[in-house]
């Protein structure tokens, strides 16, 4: 194989909180991990600065006017594992127009990375995946990368990417992209797990669509009766592919009182998407700490009686919290506990004036799970800020 961008050691090594812990799960489309996340955004300059700034990544290659590109721009930004594309159209005829117009900025593309691209594509599109774009071959001075894709909910798509006979900075058509101002990164790692919202009724046939077009399983569910509050809730599915590198939980909403965060996402999005990209971090408390003092803001904090109960959530579990509790109430951490050990997360607000898309960053300590003992608090703190908006 030859030398990636990615190099497969690393991340063979990461730990993507799930090994191959599914028997029966299919092997016709082995996924490596993830190769990007395309954001459509309305002015991909200024966003990147905003993700340089505010989340510590790193400029790493470009495509625009200056390399050929007259449609459309692309700033290419990385951090340890994660690589994040914003593009923006050049005109008002561009595709990529409408969908800002209609969805505001948002997850265009979540590619992954394969070794066999052709394949890939073939498995997926004779299970009765809707074509978004055929094995295409790009090529350069630095070899060639094999992109296709197929259709995802919404708007959405993977796009399958095989690069191990690539050595450049990207993709062909990208250059290098130089810059004096690299702040230092904030500890993110790797994207965890990333989170569709579907509509009413949509979640189960979703989670068929994974199973059968991708070979995904299902293991992990939520009703309406674990996630709730007084006025809202909702269901979710986890699906993960065999390995457990990509793991793609999938909401709808459910009957409650008032609106749900996911009818407001789906209310402002104009449909189904991508709700929020989870990153990993090994030292939580070092990244929050930077990332507020950089402007990035946070859901509000759980009320003390949360903290109070943790301790015994996490002896139930036979475990016992390696950081001080106090340092995670003052920064609004939140932990949860299973057999395989405890987690720490903690949800951004929308990184976006629509209230759709934000980011959780989480840091596991065996655990496997989602947070579930977090669901009350984290959504009751989202309501808050729906009340706020007047969107409950």
């Amino acid at each position: 194989m030859g030398k990636t961008n990615t190099d497969s050691k690393e991340i063979k090594n990461i730990d993507y909180g799930l090994e191959k812990i599914f028997e029966g799960a299919q092997d016709f489309l082995p996924l490596l991990g993830t190769d990007y996340v395309e954001l459509y955004v309305g002015n991909a300059k200024q966003a990147a600065h905003f993700y340089k700034t505010a989340f510590g990544f790193q400029s790493i290659a470009y495509r625009g006017l200056e390399t050929g590109s007259t449609d459309s721009v692309s700033y290419v930004l990385k951090q340890d594992k994660i690589r994040l594309v914003l593009t923006t159209p050049l005109n008002s005829s561009s595709p990529i127009n409408d969908h800002i117009v209609k969805h505001g900025d948002g997850v265009k593309v979540i590619a992954l990375w394969v070794d066999d691209c052709r394949s890939a594509y073939e498995e997926t599109t004779k299970r009765g995946a809707k074509s978004f774009m055929e094995p295409t071959v790009e090529k350069d001075e630095h070899g060639e990368i094999i992109r296709a894709g197929i259709h995802t909910y919404g708007e959405t798509v993977h796009v399958f990417v095989e690069r191990k006979n690539y050595n450049g900075i990207f993709l062909p058509g990208f250059v290098e992209w130089k810059s004096d101002y690299n702040p230092e990164p904030v500890g993110l790692k790797y994207i965890d797990h990333m989170v569709g919202n579907v509509g009413w009724n949509e979640m189960d046939v979703w989670v068929k669509w994974y199973e059968d077009v991708m070979g995904f399983e299902n293991f992990l569910s939520f009703d309406d009766k674990q996630i709730t509050t007084e006025y809202s809730a909702l269901m979710s599915k986890v699906m993960s592919n065999g390995n457990g590198r990509i793991k793609f939980p999938i909401n709808e909403p459910a009957e409650g009182k008032k609106k749900s965060q996911i009818e407001e996402y789906l209310d402002f999005y104009e449909g189904p998407g991508v709700q929020h990209i989870a990153v990993a971090t090994n030292d939580i408390l070092t990244t929050i700490s930077e990332m507020r003092k950089r402007g990035v803001e946070f859901l509000s904090t759980p009320p003390n009686e949360y903290y109070n109960a943790v301790p015994g959530r996490l002896l139930a579990h036979n475990h016992k919290l390696n950081e001080d509790i106090e340092q995670l109430k003052a920064l609004g951490i939140m932990i949860d506990a299973d057999e395989e050990g405890y987690l720490l997360q903690i949800f951004t607000k929308p990184i976006e004036d629509r209230p759709t898309l934000f980011f959780e960053i989480i840091q596991r300590m065996g655990a496997r799970g989602f947070g579930a003992g977090n669901f009350k608090a984290l959504f009751e703190s989202i309501e808050r800020e729906q009340e706020n908006r007047g969107t409950l």
